[in-house]
């Protein structure tokens, strides 16, 4: 890997600052047997990143060690601060962690990592990481290390029950469910269907995916992905990879044909990932997005996966399918130099003002 596109900073450490040097590290980075195999530390979900948000010229990309026991560092560097953060987790606001398979592997990439003397912001990053300890233990003596509660990333661990997924459910949800169901068939004939596509089929699927998802309250935030171009081109490249390794899933709810509720999910390392969902408002009365995610979980438990992971956030309607949450903090770092006590200061009037706020709303209900 001796070229301009990576640098060698010390024995066995590499830094990709460019496209070409992610292309020449590709091998190793999927030679890895992650521990926790979410999409969002897929070489192909960074890689569209950082073409779709163009981050391409602030790659800091810091890989350690060879073989299964790489451990890479996806980052980036922030446009208007000195930090570095991972590629995607501010672009699509998924949880991530650095590439590894086991917890020795990190030593020498946290110790290179801090050798940047950047401070780090990494938003959400599993509590359970062997990610957070090296760093610890790298900043001992070289800077502060403060770590917060962030937003847990709901799931279902699968087994053959799951088949049938509403027994899962008390009376009364399965009630719903019934009624739900009942009043779609009103409205038409009601099929799902879920979708292995070839490359040559996806862009006609993808344009129905991104027009169900557009027909809601994303497309009035702007933050469809027919609304959100950047969003857009990142979701299309990451299909067209995930495609091409037959592990993409288009999944589709659908009354006398037309697409009432989509989900976009990839199908891999023992899990059904789900990554996007919509559902046309016209049809709220049947919530066709919960149907959806109904026949999505039945299939996860029939071909044999192990877990159903939501991504995104913890919210109370994917409570009623499981309680299972994986907890995650973010990671923030100030490295004892001049960027590291910016970034200290800046944060910690952000959180000042935040609770200056917070107590003037309060004061003013109590009024």
């Amino acid at each position: 890997m001796g070229s301009s596109s990576v640098r060698t900073t010390g024995p066995g450490i590499q830094v990709v600052e460019t496209l070409d040097g992610m292309h020449q590290v590709q091998p190793l980075w999927e030679s890895v047997p992650v521990v926790w195999a979410n999409p969002a530390v897929s070489y192909e979900f960074v890689h569209s990143c950082v073409e779709a948000y163009q981050l391409a010229d602030r790659l800091t990309v810091v890989v350690s060690g060879i073989g299964p026991h790489t451990a890479i560092a996806p980052l980036y560097r922030s446009e208007a601060s000195p930090r570095l953060g991972i590629a995607g987790q501010n672009q699509i606001f998924e949880a991530s962690d650095f590439i590894y398979s086991n917890a020795d592997d990190l030593g020498d990439l946290a110790q290179a990592v801090v050798s940047l003397r950047r401070p780090l912001r990494l938003n959400r990053i599993p509590v359970e990481s062997a990610t957070v300890e090296a760093l610890e233990k790298a900043y001992r003596g070289r800077g502060l290390v403060i770590k917060r509660p962030a937003t847990g990333c709901p799931w279902i661990a699968l087994d053959k029950s799951w088949a049938d997924p509403d027994q899962h459910l008390n009376s009364g949800r399965r009630s719903d469910l019934r009624r739900l169901r009942r009043n779609a068939e009103k409205m038409g004939t009601v099929t799902f269907e879920i979708r292995t596509p070839d490359p040559s089929e996806l862009e006609a699927l993808l344009s129905e995916v991104y027009a169900v998802e557009a027909g809601g309250w994303k497309a009035r935030a702007g933050t469809a992905m027919n609304v959100d171009a950047r969003m857009g081109a990142f979701y299309q490249a990451f299909a067209a990879a995930s495609a091409a390794k037959k592990e993409l899933r288009l999944a589709f709810m659908r009354i006398d044909g037309r697409p009432v509720a989509t989900q976009l999910a990839v199908e891999a390392n023992g899990g059904f990932w789900l990554l996007k969902i919509g559902y046309l408002e016209e049809f709220k009365r049947c919530s066709p997005g919960i149907l959806l995610m109904m026949e999505t979980i039945r299939h996860a438990a029939n071909v044999g996966l192990k877990f159903y992971e939501f991504l995104g956030a913890e919210q109370e309607w994917i409570n009623v399918w499981s309680p299972n949450v994986r907890q995650c903090i973010r990671v923030q770092t100030y490295p004892f130099n001049f960027h590291g006590t910016w970034a200290l200061v800046a944060d910690t009037l952000t959180n000042l003002r935040s609770r200056l706020k917070a107590l003037s709303k309060a004061n003013r209900r109590n009024k």
